[in-house]
């Protein structure tokens, strides 16, 4: 299962998903575990406002197809893209940790005890 992730260069988590430079899309196993970690250069802070609202989140809905993601784990995101995430079936899972790595395997074990 493939989750996406907003992150730093540092590996840290972005807050920010629809502006988020860059977002790597971390390959899960069964068990929860991270088996393949990518990074993109996504560039979603300078397209964030190059053109309309809805050819932003069809650029985002593009990369999350095109990489077959399951869920989506980050701190925040607005509520058209919550909408937009909704009619996709993608679960919006909490990075609730600093690091993005532990975030994604946090997230994947939570969302497992439900």
């Amino acid at each position: 299962m493939n989750l996406m992730i907003p992150v730093r260069p540092d590996g840290s988590v972005e807050p920010r998903f629809g502006k988020a430079p860059m977002v790597a899309v971390a390959g899960v196993d069964e068990a929860g575990a991270i088996t393949s970690w990518q990074t993109f250069q996504v560039g979603w802070d300078a397209l964030h406002d190059a053109g309309t609202e809805g050819s932003h989140h069809a650029r985002i809905v593009t990369f999350l197809r095109e990489h077959e993601v399951a869920a989506v784990v980050a701190t925040h995101v607005g509520p058209g893209m919550q909408r937009t995430l909704n009619s996709m079936g993608l679960p919006m899972l909490l990075a609730a940790h600093p690091d993005a790595r532990t975030s994604v395997e946090a997230a994947v074990a939570a969302a497992g005890e439900h």
